[in-house]
């Protein structure tokens, strides 16, 4: 008689003559794998970044003093499709830094004419009078001149918060001196120079504001906005040397570390009776905290108050010149960032759409070694893929490009290790107990945080067009 198993296998018992494969699994010891976990990614920043031990939980970065003001760009409100600048926001123009009438900033800022321009169009022409303040809402804009040889020359990219022609605020007739020209649809707000007359008319603290502008000296300071240290060179003889002393930031920056936590639960049972072959509770802890430390990096990049998309100063940020990267944006992001440049940093779209624009050009840029693995690189500086730099809902990402190390004044990621439970550095596995439902819990902690020393250490190329149609 036929047992019920051969008939469902369609097996033929007097045809058969040995032990079919499915009855002889059940004596046979499986082969696993660990459990694995898709999320997991090379995480390269936490890898390259030098970490600093943050000793109290706290880094404070000491810099000389600087009278630069401002973070150079100015902020919009919108109602529906009218914008507005934020009259405080005004004060971002050089020629208004530290004036508070806030009553007389809301006055010019309804004076502001909104226009829009379609790409290709003309906003401000060379040799043309420079009688308006022009701001730019959104969209990009181009700055062309003239060269030495009579050629037309980029001279830069401006875009969303950036301005042109702030000195006509003050006295003198001024011509434009470049032409800017809309590469995308944008909305600019001009304040012509009539309104700012009107306004300054009826405002004594305006007008002493800008005469004091006009007539002041400004502060000694170098090329970065730093306090001078005053030097003689190239003398002869016996002249009189300059005294002078390094000023200091009265009120430097701390950053205190973040942390990343969760509680980490196991069952008596499943550690008492599923323990073999593998650590229930060693592999619950490894991919908790494989997580930990994806959200780690995911902070470091994002975070809004220490994150580095977040912290690069805006002076440091360039735009792309046509929208995807192509090799003349990676050479500008290179131009802020040239000092002992360490790597790029960009999501692997990015990197795609990098390589899509130097194949275009018939480039074909040589990798690099990094700890055995070969990277893309430009310039002979390695190009590492993160997927936590985002990309937007328009298919727009950025790049990062950055100088690492306390020694170099560059970036640096902090941490505190020697912490009570440490599993691994910076990283602690408290054990907190056995509940009543014989649940066994871990506290899973790690502290972290990131700090870019001077501004110059870190350079952003934003509003990268990840994919266009050919």
């Amino acid at each position: 008689m036929r047992s019920t198993d051969s008939l469902a296998q369609g097996q033929d018992v007097q045809d058969q003559l040995s032990l079919g494969t499915a009855a002889a699994r059940n004596l046979s010891t499986t082969t696993k794998t660990p459990p694995q976990m898709q999320s997991i990614t090379s995480r390269w920043l936490l890898r390259l970044l030098p970490w600093v031990q943050a000793s109290g939980g706290a880094y404070r970065v000491n810099r000389r003093l600087t009278y630069t003001l401002g973070d150079g760009r100015v902020t919009f409100s919108n109602t529906g499709a009218e914008v507005r600048p934020i009259p405080a926001e005004l004060c971002e123009l050089p020629p208004l830094w530290g004036f508070e009438d806030t009553s007389v900033l809301e006055k010019l800022a309804d004076r502001f004419v909104q226009r829009e321009h379609a790409p290709g169009e003309v906003i401000v022409e060379s040799g043309q009078p420079a009688d308006e303040v022009v701001l730019i809402a959104h969209g990009k804009v181009n700055q062309h001149g003239t060269s030495k040889y009579g050629e037309q020359t980029l001279l830069g990219v401006l875009a969303d918060g950036e301005f042109l022609g702030d000195q006509v605020l003050l006295d003198g007739e001024h011509t434009w001196e470049y032409t800017a020209t809309a590469v995308t649809g944008c909305t600019v707000l001009s304040l012509p120079r009539s309104s700012l007359r009107e306004v300054a008319g009826r405002s004594e603290a305006l007008r002493d504001h800008l005469e004091q502008v006009s007539s002041g000296s400004p502060e000694a300071q170098n090329a970065y906005g730093e306090s001078e240290i005053a030097v003689a060179s190239g003398h002869q003889g016996e002249p009189r040397l300059p005294g002078t002393f390094a000023d200091y930031e009265l009120a430097p920056r701390e950053y205190e570390l973040s942390v990343a936590q969760t509680v980490l639960r196991v069952h008596t049972r499943v550690a008492d009776l599923y323990n073999q072959p593998m650590d229930q509770i060693e592999q619950q802890l490894r991919l908790t905290i494989q997580e930990l430390r994806e959200t780690q990096e995911h902070e470091l990049v994002n975070n809004r108050d220490f994150g580095l998309l977040h912290n690069a100063d805006l002076r440091q940020r360039v735009h792309t010149r046509t929208g995807p990267p192509t090799p003349d944006d990676m050479d500008e992001l290179l131009a802020l960032v040239w000092k002992e440049p360490g790597f790029f940093l960009a999501h692997p779209r990015v990197i795609a759409a990098f390589g899509r624009e130097c194949s275009r050009r018939g480039l074909y840029p040589e990798g690099v070694q990094v700890g055995g693995h070969q990277v893309p690189a430009w310039r002979g500086v390695p190009l590492f893929p993160c997927n936590k730099i985002p990309v937007s809902e328009n298919r727009t990402s950025s790049i990062l490009l950055m100088r690492t190390g306390e020694e170099n004044q560059g970036v640096v990621g902090l941490h505190q290790t020697g912490l009570p439970d440490e599993y691994e550095p910076g990283l602690s596995v408290r054990f907190m107990g056995i509940s009543e439902q014989a649940l066994i819990s871990y506290l899973v902690s790690t502290y972290y945080s990131a700090a870019v020393l001077v501004p110059d250490a870190l350079g952003v190329l934003e509003n990268v067009e990840v994919g266009r149609d050919a």
